[in-house]
């Protein structure tokens, strides 16, 4: 098994690269945060910190969120 790094920048880094993702795809779709949030039939403040990477999101966050915008969770994740 893998040994993780002590510190969870690694962590930090990956959520980050998440919600660049999302903000990269929905600006793309010319939307916004509130569009997006609205059609996912989340709160507002729970996207954001999506978005920002500042939260650990739900898998069916991400699925809420990939389908509103037309593409695959994988993409989000990759």
């Amino acid at each position: 098994m893998p040994h993780l790094p002590d510190d969870d920048t690694w962590l930090l880094e990956r959520r980050r690269g998440i919600g660049d993702r999302i903000r990269v795809e929905r600006l793309r779709q010319d939307r916004t945060q509130e569009s997006v949030y609205l059609a996912a039939q989340m709160g507002r403040k729970t996207y954001q910190d999506v978005e920002a990477g500042n939260v650990d999101a739900r898998v069916s966050t991400l699925l809420r969120i990939a389908h509103v915008l037309g593409v695959h969770v994988a993409d989000l994740l990759r």
